[in-house]
């Protein structure tokens, strides 16, 4: 599982990376919590492979660090 923090300020910014998670090869299931401005992945493929992908919508993306 990876979860990122990805700047996502209206539903258009999650459509942009529902879509491009939605044809990563490896890709199990993920959850979009625009409030929070997290992305959780359930994936096959390694963390930086889908941070990659997700950074690809030109959104600010990084691993989600707890406080």
């Amino acid at each position: 599982t990876v979860e990122l923090k990805v700047a996502m300020s209206c539903g258009g910014c999650a459509g942009a990376v529902k879509r491009v998670l939605g044809k990563l090869e490896g890709v199990e299931s993920y959850d979009i919590d625009l409030e929070k401005q997290k992305v959780t992945v359930k994936a096959s493929v390694p963390p930086e492979t889908v941070l990659e992908t997700v950074s690809k919508t030109g959104k600010a993306t990084s691993f989600w660090v707890e406080e």
